[in-house]
């Protein structure tokens, strides 16, 4: 029988019917295309010696073994935000409130060969993205303008992707998206009531119960959360609280890049490396040092598609139950 569950770090209701979907396994797909490409592509625009095709680059982080860059940022050619004046958005009355875009988006090109993605990298790889995820969150976060900065990743065509080619991108906004308002707001509504974090309190509660926990050590906790909305949805949770990513030193910076790495390779062994999203939840700029958020990353496996009834009512149907999905992962071998 199907069941509701209530998130407790969103607020919102989840239908976890697993009947609907069968095995976990049932999700797998064939090995993908994708690792069959070629290392580069002419006419790539993320590919070495097409550095032209794009806007100069605002970093670039070198490889030890080659000297040229493995790491590469850049503004995003076709910006959701970018530079402008403040004053160039008006509102239209009370119940029509506009801000102009003023922000910033990024693309990061996360290595130089066109065919090698997340879960084939070893962990230096990995370890200097998340180092490049870092330090150009730090710089949008210097910005006037900026209240949020968001890193995250599309892995194939079903999560949105439109260039191949391995890569992130990186957000600066002039508001606080009103689901990370909520995500404070509850976590801050916690920390009033009880005087502890939220997301420690979930962490804990997680290991006690073991049976959505991927994996743990004495700095992350990788686990299914109790109301996932969608099949094999996965936090990595760092155990020691800490509100913002821009914090994190460089010993835990490489602590989740390695952890980070076992789950991408865990993911694509449980389930034929589907197609995913990935997302850094961090506080907003002028929340970093309070004491009630904790950052996060959220993986989204596109397993399964939203229709009528997520977009009409909100609530997401999840077929398979978080407890078997990670019960998946843990067997399987990265």
């Amino acid at each position: 029988m199907s069941e509701l569950r209530l998130n407790p770090a969103t607020g919102e209701w989840v239908i976890i019917a697993a009947d609907r979907g069968g095995r976990p396994h049932d999700f797998a797909h064939p090995g993908r295309s994708r690792r069959k490409l070629p290392p580069l592509v002419e006419g790539c625009p993320f590919c070495p010696g097409n550095e032209g095709m794009t806007p100069n680059a605002l970093l670039e982080l070198p490889s030890e073994s080659s000297g040229r860059w493995q790491v590469r940022a850049f503004p995003n050619k076709y910006p959701a935000l970018g530079p402008g004046s403040a004053s160039g958005a008006t509102s239209e009355g009370p119940l029509f409130a506009a801000v102009t875009g003023e922000g910033a988006h990024e693309v990061l090109v996360e290595t130089p060969l066109h065919n090698r993605f997340p879960a084939d990298r070893d962990d230096g790889e990995m370890a200097l993205l998340v180092q490049a995820y870092q330090q150009r969150y730090l710089a949008l976060q210097s910005h006037r303008s900026t209240k949020y900065v968001l890193i995250f990743k599309n892995h194939g065509e079903g999560a949105g992707t439109s260039i191949e080619h391995p890569h992130s991108q990186i957000i600066a906004a002039p508001v606080v998206p009103e689901k990370e308002q909520r995500r404070c707001q509850i976590a801050c509504e916690h920390y009033d009531r009880t005087g502890r974090c939220l997301y420690c309190d979930i962490v804990n509660e997680e290991l006690r119960l073991a049976s959505r926990v991927v994996y743990h050590d004495n700095q992350f906790v990788v686990f299914h959360p109790f109301a996932a909305g969608r099949p094999a949805e996965t936090w990595i949770v760092p155990r020691d609280h800490a509100p913002s990513f821009g914090h994190v030193d460089e010993q835990g910076l490489r602590a989740f890049a390695s952890v980070l790495l076992q789950t991408l390779r865990q993911l694509r062994t449980a389930f034929g490396d589907p197609d995913f999203n990935y997302a850094i939840h961090t506080a907003p700029k002028d929340e970093e040092d309070r004491p009630y958020y904790h950052w996060h990353l959220q993986l989204i496996p596109r397993m399964t598609k939203a229709a009528g009834l997520e977009l009409g009512s909100g609530m997401y149907v999840n077929v398979a139950a978080p407890e078997d999905t990670a019960e998946a992962m843990r067997q399987a071998r990265p």
